[in-house]
């Protein structure tokens, strides 16, 4: 089975996560801060051909009220970019509302402070939005069986 790579895209650092071959755990694979989009997505081109990766989850910032703010826009874009990159990788939009402040929890949870937690933030988040993803998805494909 095929991986499944988990995105939290930013404007200064988009984190990264890849499931586990069964696609049942998620797991931590860094941070890139970059602010140019096009070198972003070099990396995801990167990281899926390296992971074999037959899809991306990309954490989709919407209004808590459910609303499609300016960086819900932005990232929208930003799929469309990606998918024109990568056409037979598809990419889903995941909604990501409260995976920042649950990434700071779970961060200081684990007595990770100041400049140690900015750098790990984005990349627990990517982990938070694709371990949401494959609950799902594991809850869905256990229904049809």
């Amino acid at each position: 089975m095929k991986r499944i790579l988990g995105i939290d895209y930013g404007d200064a650092r988009t984190g990264f996560a890849v499931s586990d071959p069964m696609q049942i755990i998620a797991n931590a694979v860094g941070t890139l801060s970059e602010r140019n989009a096009d070198r972003v997505i070099d990396e995801i081109e990167k990281r899926a051909l390296e992971f074999d990766v037959e899809r991306i989850v990309l954490g989709y910032p919407k209004n808590m009220n459910n609303t499609i703010g300016e960086r819900a826009k932005k990232t929208e874009e930003f799929a469309e970019r990606l998918r024109a990159r990568l056409p037979d990788v598809p990419v889903t939009l995941w909604d990501e509302r409260g995976t920042t402040k649950s990434a700071i929890y779970v961060l200081n949870e684990a007595n990770v402070r100041n400049k140690k937690r900015k750098k790990a933030v984005d990349t627990v988040a990517a982990v938070i939005i694709l371990q949401s993803y494959l609950d799902f998805a594991g809850g869905t494909r256990s229904a049809e069986t």
